[in-house]
């Protein structure tokens, strides 16, 4: 496999040919697919293993602590290991929760994203068991192989299943085992799923290098944050002392209502997109009732911040061109002039700002968390002249673009193996064989 920014060249051995509906397929109930395949259920040829359950009371001698896989640990085609808590277990009952080489771990489900998300199972964590929200998917080898059920489940035939059988609520939905089981997946020979699994295994290769990649641009920008943010390291021809403000010097309210009425869009705020259109699912299912509910305008250049997530890094510039909504949980600043926007937006999401953020937390329960408006705009910032914060704030820009970059060819990367699964995994495309 060759890898050239956006490009990938696929080995000559997984060359496909083209095929139509017609002779050679046949019609199903999820569609046309080739003759000699086969639609078959999740239960017919794999186990479901549910996993323990957290808040059980467990007391006493017989119980061995073991680490647990958790939802927050599964994501969508790979692990997050970072955090591995730890759970008592009962002794007798420790085979029927540990997790096996080659699992295939879907999730039971939360925001409609993670319905059914997963990946497989390698031995990362020696001893292992694994949360009752997490399903631990152990297939009969013979009949079909973890990597393509994973590649499966994980395409928009699992997924569309996955949504319509689910229970769902507000921006929620899930699935149990007994729906789980009943998955209808379309099932190729075993030689076939292997050369699909090599197809799409190269395409994976290509996206984790990618999101390496990102990782160590992340990792550069964070350390220029501290060293330039900071007044640590000084760029060349500047000199000084820095001045200490609060946030009122540089910001004041903005507390301007609209109505949802189609006319002004909604968006959200999150830590990873920062000012962002809320999806149209959501907007089509969840807002209908919610047509004179007063929404929080913010303008372009406006800063936003969730105070029950600011501690995480939920503060973000709407770099928009037209004002949009935001729900009326968010508190929204207007920037006062006289400093460089870009320079201010580095600031308030700088790692070093985050911390002092989370000494500024207020309320007993963790739900009611939060940092106060009032707190906020009494925090001290250190402020360059605006030539030096504009000098800083260009590095931190282009090193923002170069991350940006690669962040469209990872989405490039992800949109070519989506269309390639779709066309692999229905017969549309057939392998050599």
């Amino acid at each position: 496999m060759q890898i050239t920014n956006n490009q990938i060249t696929i080995p000559a051995t997984t060359q496909t040919s083209e095929a139509e509906e017609g002779p050679g397929y046949k019609k199903t109930k999820i569609g046309w697919i080739p003759e000699e395949w086969s639609v078959t259920k999740l239960k017919d040829v794999a186990t479901i293993q549910t996993g323990i359950q957290k808040g059980a009371s467990r007391t006493g001698n017989n119980f061995v602590e073991l680490p647990y896989l958790r939802v927050a640990n599964v994501q969508d085609g790979h692990l997050d290991l970072t955090t591995i808590k730890t759970i008592k277990v009962p002794s007798d009952k420790v085979s029927r929760y540990l997790l096996q080489n080659n699992d295939v771990l879907m999730t039971e489900g939360g925001d409609f994203d993670k319905l059914g998300r997963g990946t497989i199972w390698k031995n990362e964590i020696p001893n292992c068991v694994h949360q009752n929200h997490v399903f631990a998917v152990r297939c009969n080898k013979s009949l079909i192989h973890p990597y393509y059920l994973s590649s499966y489940s994980s395409s928009s035939k699992g997924k569309d299943y996955f949504v319509r059988c689910s229970k769902q609520t507000t921006n929620l939905a899930s699935i149990n085992s007994s729906q789980l089981k009943e998955l209808p997946i379309i099932l190729p020979s075993i030689s076939e799923q292997l050369k699909i699994v090599k197809i799409i295994s190269t395409w994976d290769k290509a996206i984790e290098h990618r999101q390496n990649l990102i990782l160590q641009l992340k990792q550069r920008k964070k350390g220029l944050m501290q060293e330039l943010l900071t007044g640590k390291t000084r760029l060349k021809g500047y000199s000084g002392e820095w001045k200490k403000v609060k946030g009122a010097d540089l910001f004041t309210s903005r507390n301007e209502k609209g109505i949802n009425n189609g006319e002004i869009p909604l968006y959200s705020l999150t830590i990873e997109d920062g000012v962002t259109p809320k999806s149209d699912r959501y907007i089509r299912e969840f807002l209908v009732k919610d047509v004179n509910k007063k929404y929080k305008v913010i303008r372009p250049d406006d800063i936003a911040f969730n105070p029950a997530n600011l501690r995480w890094g939920a503060i973000a510039r709407h770099k928009g061109l037209y004002p949009v909504l935001l729900s009326p949980i968010y508190e929204v600043l207007k920037t006062k002039k006289g400093n460089d926007i870009d320079f201010i937006t580095c600031l308030v999401s700088s790692p070093r700002q985050i911390a002092i953020y989370c000494t500024l937390i207020e309320g007993s329960l963790v739900e009611r968390m939060a940092v106060k408006l009032d707190a906020f705009l009494s925090c001290q910032f250190k402020m360059p002249p605006k030539e030096e914060q504009t000098a800083i704030a260009q590095i931190l820009t282009a090193a923002d673009n170069e991350i940006k970059k690669q962040q469209n060819y990872l989405a490039q990367l992800q949109a070519q193996k989506k269309g390639l699964m779709q066309q692999l995994l229905t017969g549309q495309k057939r392998v050599k064989v």
